[in-house]
């Protein structure tokens, strides 16, 4: 190894031969983001995501969302969300997103672009049911991205809403039905990017691409790969 080399050698890097798809360090990192800091995660949301989508006048708008779920073999990941909120808004007019994962720990980010769609229905329902009751609660009582009087308004509209519901917070295994408005979107991967942190900024990073076509997945609208992935390194 040279002197040029050695200084810019870091802990962590991309393969010189990449692989045919990204999946594999995607994956590796992610496992080691939840367990690599004494036992536990890296950082109190290893799952945390950036989400970013675009409104019809072209406006961007990014938000923080969490991780809840991924296909890998298929290649998508699975967030939730209010659908009347801006980002639902914005995704039933542009069903389209970019994403990034950060982990600072680990000097590493993923970022994932592609087309996105409606979890199937089932999916919805069973994570739904797995949030803790004030969460459930707070999907039927939070008008997302709507205009709000007060903090206290808030609070008396979940409280109208377990009235409505016949809840009681004092059960927390009450059944609450997932709201009509609120559900899974999964985000089709086709451009991935790696990157890791180098030395004096000289970072590595590369990314991956693939073409898609429809298909019904789950007995949902989803994708299907049209093309192998395509791997290029990139310049920091």
């Amino acid at each position: 190894m040279s002197e040029m080399q050695a200084t810019y050698t870091t802990e962590r890097s991309l393969p010189d031969d990449l692989p045919d798809h990204p999946w594999g360090i995607f994956r590796e990192w992610w496992d080691l983001a939840h367990t690599a800091h004494h036992g536990g995660p890296v950082q109190p949301n290893p799952n945390a995501v950036c989400l970013a989508t675009v409104a019809p006048n072209a406006h961007p708008s990014a938000r923080i969302l969490l991780v809840k779920g991924m296909d890998l073999d298929r290649g998508y990941i699975v967030v939730y969300s209010n659908r009347t909120s801006r980002k639902g808004r914005e995704l039933a007019t542009n069903p389209r997103a970019a994403c990034v994962v950060h982990w600072d720990p680990l000097d590493v980010q993923v970022r994932i672009e592609g087309p996105v769609t409606e979890s199937p229905d089932a999916e919805s329902d069973a994570y739904f049911a797995s949030r803790a009751l004030e969460s459930r609660l707070g999907a039927w009582g939070s008008l997302q991205s709507q205009p709000l009087e007060s903090r206290e308004r808030l609070i008396e509209q979940v409280a109208e809403k377990a009235i409505e519901l016949g809840v009681r917070l004092d059960d927390p295994d009450a059944p609450v039905p997932r709201p009509p408005h609120w559900g899974g979107y999964r985000v089709w991967a086709e451009r991935v990017e790696l990157w890791c942190a180098g030395v004096g900024r000289v970072h590595d990073r590369a990314a991956w691409t693939r073409r898609l076509r429809d298909a019904r997945v789950d007995g949902a609208a989803g994708f299907e790969a049209a093309s192998p992935w395509s791997a290029t390194r990139l310049n920091p």
